[in-house]
């Protein structure tokens, strides 16, 4: 398996946990961590801290993968990056 496709399985995982700070949350952010300055794990970095609540270290994370901070609902957001994950 992928790095980028255990990603995926992760974010699924975390999706399952009700974007809740926990087991599946701390696999997202294990594996995003190891992948610091790749544009698609600095964006799933982001919405763990996003989801942690912790607005200010998801912005830094959002800046790091060059795209916008996202504003809507953890679901829309965690699909989009599974979608792009698919893509690859």
């Amino acid at each position: 398996m992928t790095d980028q496709a255990a990603l995926g399985a992760a974010l699924e995982k975390l999706a399952d946990a009700g974007f809740t700070k926990g087991p599946a949350w701390e696999a997202v952010h294990d594996l995003c961590q190891h992948h610091e300055g790749e544009s698609l794990f600095d964006a799933a970095h982001a919405l763990c801290h996003r989801i942690e609540g912790d607005d200010g270290n998801a912005g830094y994370w959002y800046r790091r993968s060059g795209r916008p901070v996202a504003t809507g609902r953890f679901a829309e957001e965690c699909a989009a990056l599974r979608a792009e994950i698919s893509r690859a």
